[in-house]
């Protein structure tokens, strides 16, 4: 194993760990609301700061990890498996992944949770590379009445509410930011 696989984790594992849940979580809780991380995370390129941080609190050894076109290098999945043991899967397969809106498509090939655990959907961990993107409003629990947010289309995601208990959860990350967006979330 490459030495700088063994960089760029937490180095207070309790206490950084802690923080980055209570940022993921706030993010899940408020749609739309943006949030930093802290910067303790170091991940390799093309990780975002903030995508590494995801990564490293959401992902253990039980938890398969599908990296997208670009994501997926020898260096990224070394970085993944010292800091996690994260299995690598497929897209089919997997509970979180990770990349680009475009490198994700389409987005009917993860798992969307059953009628009796509409839990066991896929989260994605969505890259954000500057794209243009369009504005929307949200609606739903978490928001007091309505958040605007930057997402790269509307249609996905509403027909992702649409399926509601069903569906894929998003956390959108960029540099240190996370803004999460649950499938519970109305989309205009």
């Amino acid at each position: 194993m490459e030495a700088h696989a063994l960089e760029g984790g937490f180095s207070n594992l309790a206490l950084e760990a802690a923080d980055a849940f209570r940022a993921v979580m706030e993010a899940m809780a408020r749609p739309g609301t943006p949030f930093e991380v802290k910067d303790a995370v170091t991940p390799p390129a093309p990780l975002s700061r903030a995508a590494g941080t995801v990564v490293l609190t959401l992902c253990d050894a039980t938890t398969p990890l599908h990296l997208a076109k670009g994501y997926d290098s020898p260096d990224v999945r070394a970085w993944i498996a010292f800091h996690t043991g994260a299995p690598i899967a497929t897209a089919e397969d997997c509970q979180f992944a990770l990349g680009t809106w475009e490198a994700l498509m389409p987005l009917a090939r993860f798992h969307m949770g059953e009628a009796a655990y509409p839990d066991r959907s896929a989260t994605l961990i969505v890259e954000d590379e500057g794209a243009a993107g369009v504005d929307v409003t949200l609606r739903g629990p978490g928001i007091a009445q309505t958040a605007s947010a930057t997402l790269p289309e509307a249609e996905a995601f509403q027909a992702n509410r649409a399926r509601y208990p069903l569906g894929l959860d998003f956390i959108f990350t960029k540099g240190r930011q996370i803004m999460g967006l649950p499938r519970s979330t109305e989309v205009s």
